[in-house]
């Protein structure tokens, strides 16, 4: 566990997800768990480039060769890939970042950190053969879809501010 990624405010999963210590009652990387809750509601908001901010900022904190890293690597291609096909009609850009993506998200557990990975590489195939599997598509967190709300907005407005 790495103390830079430790945050005690962050709250507790439903349910019992990889990167989840029940015994200790924490997350291996609390930062992960906040970046990633923020990334997800703001990827089912439509809100593709801050998605895509939350992830790439938490992903500097792991070295190369991490399921953290390639977990967050992987999600930073799915939501430019979102990007690329809502924002500019680009499905040749969205196919190359999916399939970056699968490659990421290869063996990362199928929970991790809340997020249904499973899902998540079941539609980028998906897509990869018809676009249309991402129109109204919502990454799944804790067995819900959540999307956006201020403090969502909030936080990647102060990565923004930090760099």
């Amino acid at each position: 566990m790495d103390d830079h990624t430790r945050d005690p405010s962050v709250a507790p999963p439903l349910g019992n997800p990889t990167g989840w210590h029940r015994d200790r009652r924490q997350w291996e990387h609390a930062t992960l768990r906040r970046a990633t809750e923020h990334g997800v509601r703001l990827f089912n908001a439509g809100e593709y480039h801050e998605s895509h901010d939350c992830f790439e900022d938490e992903w500097y904190n792991y070295g190369s060769g991490t399921v953290e890293s390639a977990f967050l690597h992987g999600m930073v291609q799915v939501a430019a890939g979102a990007y690329k096909h809502v924002g500019f009609r680009d499905d040749g850009g969205m196919r190359s970042l999916f399939r970056t993506a699968l490659q990421y998200l290869h063996g990362v557990p199928d929970d991790f950190y809340g997020v249904d990975v499973d899902d998540v590489r079941a539609t980028l195939d998906a897509a990869l053969a018809d676009p249309s599997a991402l129109d109204g598509w919502r990454i799944t967190l804790d067995d819900q879809r959540p999307e956006a709300y201020p403090a969502d907005y909030d936080y990647v407005e102060r990565l923004e501010h930090d760099h």
